[in-house]
């Protein structure tokens, strides 16, 4: 078989033979990146208006864009927790938008199962600014237009960044189902 057709053992996850995905891996790598991506706030950068996107919540959207049934309903609520251990807002906040999030993502994927990336890139945009205007407001700031601008350059990064961050999710989600050699 191996002189008709090297490849025959193989597929694009790896080799077949003695070769499994590992549930670890498959399941516990979204977790990981999402908790990851929310210590973000620990970079020593340091800058007089809010620039840094949340990256937790951008790679909470990006998994839940590609792989919709992957992350249970009520992950918001721990990843959400942890965001908020680490973003410096108040206690709940992370956990409300993070929570909310996960269920409106799930309407909208039972109303439109099937989308495209400029679909999936208009919902995240629409996610991120709710996201940002909200904890903004959660924050104890001022709802006024001068809190809006200071935010508004957080905003378009975060609306230009969500792209790269779903390139970013898709080679994951190819090292989260990658074949590693099964014991027994």
């Amino acid at each position: 078989m191996e002189r008709l057709n090297p490849n025959a053992r193989r597929d694009q996850f790896g080799s077949k033979i003695n070769r499994d995905h590992s549930p670890v891996l498959a399941y516990g790598l979204p977790w990981v990146t999402i908790l990851l991506a929310s210590l973000t706030p620990l970079l020593p950068i340091i800058a007089s208006a809010p620039l840094v996107p949340p990256l937790g919540y951008l790679f909470l959207l990006a998994w839940r864009v590609l792989r919709p049934g992957l992350l249970p309903m009520w992950a918001g609520l721990p990843l959400g927790f942890f965001d908020d251990l680490y973003s410096g807002q108040p206690l709940g906040s992370g956990i409300l938008l993070f929570s909310l999030t996960m269920i409106a993502l799930d309407l909208i994927e039972v109303r439109f199962p099937w989308r495209g990336f400029w679909q999936d890139w208009g919902v995240a945009a629409i996610f991120c600014v709710l996201y940002l205007i909200l904890s903004a407001l959660f924050s104890g700031s001022a709802p006024n237009w001068i809190q809006l601008t200071l935010i508004l350059p957080q905003i378009l990064i975060t609306i230009m960044l969500f792209p790269v961050v779903a390139q970013i999710v898709s080679l994951l989600d190819r090292v989260r189902l990658t074949r590693v050699r099964r014991i027994g």
